[in-house]
């Protein structure tokens, strides 16, 4: 999977670092040192994922490569992890020339209980229930990762972007006609539906508005 964001690259003691504004652990199955690659200025370099705490990491880059960019300054980072998806689609009946269902029309789903977000939205794009879609990625309260929802979206042929745009509270974001949301909400993320220019939250129903410095992030889901 891979990752839009923008960083700024800092000089530290121990070397030249981006840091990753999301949780790693919430987002990728990985732990510890993890390997990747990232696109910077136009170029591809490989780098490392190293962990600082509780799911926060930081990228290390050669300082040969660092001496080549500008410090201090945003840069337009897209940064690829590999194996951060858990396979759930391969008994699937679905796929993406043949999903579930077309998205046209969007109905909101409660959670019945708090932690269920995740699901829910999922179960919103695909037309089910919550309690199916439990099965489907089996994990419950407090376990729908961004990497568990994206692959509960290629169980039910929901055709997604490969990019998870990161945007950190920025007022002017236009989002797409559908996607699915990331709002930090203390320790985890908080998921809700874009669908039309109306916000289908599992927590508050339909919104007609949002405020958009609260969100993280968005997955685009293409209909």
């Amino acid at each position: 999977m891979r990752y839009f964001f923008e960083a700024r690259i800092h000089k530290r003691d121990r070397g030249y670092i981006i840091n990753v504004p999301f949780n790693v652990w919430e987002v990728c199955k990985q732990r510890e040192i993890i390997e990747g690659d990232i696109v910077l200025d136009n170029k591809i370099i490989q780098c490392e994922l190293r962990p600082l705490e509780k799911g926060n990491y930081e990228i290390y880059i050669d300082e040969s490569v660092a001496m080549t960019c500008e410090l201090g300054v945003p840069h337009k980072i897209l940064l690829h992890i590999t194996g951060s998806l858990i396979r759930m689609d391969q008994n699937s009946p679905y796929s993406f020339e043949h999903p579930i269902r077309k998205i046209d029309s969007m109905e909101v789903i409660i959670q019945p209980e708090d932690g269920l977000c995740g699901q829910a939205c999922v179960a919103m794009l695909a037309g089910v229930t919550i309690a199916e879609v439990i099965s489907v990625m089996d994990c419950r309260e407090w376990q729908a990762t961004m990497g568990r929802v994206i692959s509960a979206l290629n169980y039910y042929g929901i055709d997604h972007n490969d990019i998870i745009m990161y945007t950190k509270g920025k007022e002017n974001v236009v989002l797409p006609k559908c996607c699915i949301m990331m709002e930090k909400m203390g320790r985890y993320c908080h998921y809700l539906v874009h669908y039309d220019g109306k916000f289908y939250d599992s927590n508050l129903g339909v919104l007609e508005e949002y405020d958009m410095t609260k969100l993280l992030g968005y997955l685009e889901i293409k209909c």
